[in-house]
């Protein structure tokens, strides 16, 4: 592959033509924050924690990093006002479904999030996609899946799958960026795996 020449934060950087500028930022060790992201899995662009503004050609647009390609003479500003306000916002409506969570908190610290400005939500997935990718593109099993739309939409584990795969596996749930992943399988297990026989019978 070629090499190209690309500027971020100021800094010149000579990257190969195909990676993307997640990929190049991370190399010079410029730090963009992520959530969907995960080097083993296909740049899926969810969370949109990686924004950055990108310029070419005299034009400058928002673009999520983690699957913008990288391009000669691309200029990138990763921290910029509106790039940190957008991370801010983002971060509050994840705060509204997990408060809790130590990945969230930290960032919400960096960018002065606050975990109050939105109501609380029942369901604490924040939708980063990384148990249902993992599961797939990694382990070919697909025990797990979303189900439904927008804001209704949530993960929910495969029975018939699930029942016989995950209690071997389990690898997704140290991904998952709240609490949900673990919660989710557990509810899952106790309605609708299958019950194992006793062994024993009644006789009237």
């Amino acid at each position: 592959m070629s090499e190209i020449l690309l500027q971020i934060d100021g800094k010149e950087i000579k990257a190969r033509e195909g990676m993307t500028v997640l990929e190049v930022a991370q190399s010079a060790g410029i730090f963009i924050p992520t959530l969907c992201y995960h080097k083993k899995l296909k740049p899926y662009g969810g969370c949109r924690l990686c924004i950055v503004e990108a310029e070419s050609g005299g034009r400058t647009k928002l673009v999520a990093s983690c699957v913008h390609p990288a391009e000669e003479k691309l200029v990138v500003r990763t921290c910029s006002e509106k790039v940190n306000k957008i991370r801010k916002n983002l971060l509050e409506l994840m705060l509204a479904h997990a408060p809790e969570s130590p990945i969230l908190q930290e960032l919400a610290h960096e960018y002065g999030a606050d975990k109050n400005r939105f109501g609380k939500e029942s369901l604490f997935c924040v939708h980063c996609g990384l148990c249902v990718r993992y599961c797939a593109e990694v382990k070919k099993l697909n025990a797990i899946g979303f189900i439904n739309r927008g804001i209704s939409k949530e993960i929910s584990f495969i029975p018939e799958i699930a029942s016989k795969e995950c209690n071997n596996c389990k690898e997704c749930f140290e991904l998952c960026p709240t609490s949900y992943l673990q919660a989710a399988f557990v509810l899952t297990e106790a309605l609708a795996f299958p019950k194992a026989s006793s062994g024993t019978s009644s006789d009237g």
